[in-house]
Formats: structure tokens, sequence, C-alpha cells
């Protein structure tokens, strides 16, 4: 199927409104070198829909744009311990047997598990309402600690800014990553966030010199991917010992540097496949593989494809 070029967001009564940012900021206009979208926020009954901050929000699609749309987001609301309405779990239902991808974040994902969407999938939500959602919906492999689970036509993401999360994935796997890259950096966002939801639960660390040093030699290494990069050199650069700098970094990304490493390098070789004809063995130097070979056993146990059949998905290249 063609990527997605219509996007609805089912808009409850009391709607969170970080939700309702989240996806007009991705999906709404970013200028004339972006892909725009069709985008509506709809609801069971047009007019003044209440939030969840008391403000409420002037809404003037029904239920009906959820058939046409290519993308169906449905957003988080106050009252989600109560299903919604049979109109809207029918609505639901019906613009995934058309064919459209469905999706939500945070406790949106209620809203997909009452209408059956989420029986024999994996899933995940808020790490707080996690149990909830297992215990409601026992067909429903809940994964409570990942920051959102593809599957497929069906994609559900954890909670508050997860959402960013969601939508870039989103973008990233039917738009390419340059394009995800990009309202990524509109909106002044990572493009991508390694690690689960279980980096949030503990206490943030500390401001201090050493949070800075590691931000700084962070964008050092992202403007470096061409050279190998060990942890013993980001850490000398960091002055700090090999064994504080894993530490530190593990608790301020939520994964180790070796995977962010790695998530990095083949990012980067994302967009360059994409927006260049740079050779394969090119690319691989630049993103800092010793080798194509190297480059194409990472790309196809991380992406599922190898290089050239990523690069003719988002190009006309042959």
């Amino acid at each position: 199927m063609p990527p997605f070029t219509s996007v609805a967001a089912y808009t409850p009564p009391g709607v969170g409104m970080l939700a309702v940012g989240i996806v007009t900021e991705v999906f709404g206009p970013h200028g004339a070198t972006l892909p725009g979208f069709d985008f509506a926020l709809c609801t069971d009954r047009p007019g003044r829909v209440p939030t969840d901050l008391g403000v409420p929000l002037t809404i003037t699609h029904d239920l009906d744009r959820l058939a046409s749309a290519d993308l169906v987001i449905a957003l988080p609301w106050a009252d989600f311990r109560t299903p919604p309405a049979p109109a809207v779990l029918d609505a639901l239902s019906a613009a995934h047997e058309r064919g459209s991808l469905v999706a939500a974040h945070c406790v949106g994902v209620f809203a997909l598990a009452a209408a059956g969407l989420l029986d024999g999938r994996r899933a995940t939500t808020h790490w707080r309402f996690a149990r909830l959602l297992a215990d409601r919906h026992p067909e429903v492999t809940v994964e409570p600690d990942a920051l959102y689970i593809d599957e497929g036509r069906v994609t559900t993401g954890a909670g508050a800014a997860a959402g960013f999360d969601l939508c870039l994935h989103l973008l990233r796997r039917e738009h390419g990553a340059a394009t995800a890259n990009a309202v990524a950096r509109d909106l002044v966002l990572p493009a991508h966030r390694d690690g689960g939801q279980a980096q949030y639960l503990a206490a943030p660390a500390p401001e201090s010199a050493g949070d800075e040093r590691l931000a700084g030699v962070l964008a050092w290494a992202r403007e470096n991917l061409h050279q190998p990069l060990p942890v013993a050199e980001l850490a000398r650069r960091a002055l700090m010992s090999k064994r504080s700098f894993a530490r530190r970094f593990t608790a301020a990304t939520g994964t180790t540097p070796h995977a962010w490493l790695r998530n990095l390098r083949l990012s980067a070789a994302e967009e360059l496949l994409e927006t260049t004809d740079l050779p394969v063995e090119e690319i691989a130097r630049r993103v800092g593989y010793g080798s194509a070979a190297v480059l194409r056993e990472q790309f196809v146990r991380r992406r599922g494809v190898p290089p050239r059949s990523y690069r003719r998905t988002f190009t006309n290249a042959p």
C-alpha cells in the first residue's frame, strides 16, 4: 500500500490536550519541502468538546472522517476506564477492516483494546495503567516497558510524550527517515529514542558539570560517525572512567553507548540511502562501518531488509 496521506485523530470528550498537540504538530504543515497531510480531528458529536485541561476544543468533523483516513489515531481521554460508545468502536473496527493503519498511545490504547483490535497482539500503554490493560484484556500481550510496539497495521505507544515517538516512527516507516528526521528537527525533538519506559521511572540524574560534558561528547560523536568511536575514547573526552561513563550514559539515555551508536549509524545510513546516490560502500564509510558487508549485516538484522532494498523502497533507484 502507498504511504498514508490522510490522518484522522479521534478526539473523545475529556481528551488530553498534550495528545492533541502532539498529533497536530507532527501531522500539521511543516513547509513546502515536506509532505503535507490531510489532517483532521473528529469526535462523536461535532461542536465544543471538553478537554482534560478544562479548555474546550471546537471540532467540526464527526466519526465519518474515520472512514476516509489512511491513518486513524485514537487519542487518550480522562474517562478511559469507561469504554467508548459502540459507534466509536464500530468506526475504529471498520477503519481497520478497510485497511487503514490504526494507532494509539497512552490510555488511548484502551479504545483499540475495547474494539478488539489488539486481540492476539502485543501492545503497550502508559506504565501506570499497563496492569489495568492486561487485567481487562487478557487476550492482549501487554509490554509495559516499550516506548511503542509496531504490529503492522496496528501500532501502540507509551504514555504522554511517547506519542511523539509513535508518530515519528509511523512517519519513518511509511515516508522514510529523511522525512521523519526533518519533522523532528522542525519540532526540536530527537528523531528516535532508544530504551523503554523504565528510563523514566527513576529520578533523573542531577544537573552537573558531568552532564554538560556528556552532552558535549554526544554532540561530538554525532559529527564524527565516520570514526570508530570506541567507548574508551568517548569516556576520555567526557573526562570519566569507562565504567563511570557507561553508568552515566545509561542513566541519561536509557540505553548503552554501543546501542546508541549503532542506532545513530543506522539512522544516518537510512537518510543517506534516501537522499543521495552514494554507493553503499561510501555510505558505510561515512557512518563508521568498516565495509558495505558490515553495514548490510547490521541493516538486515535491525531494519529487516538490505540497504539496497531499503533505498528502492523510498526512491526510484534501480
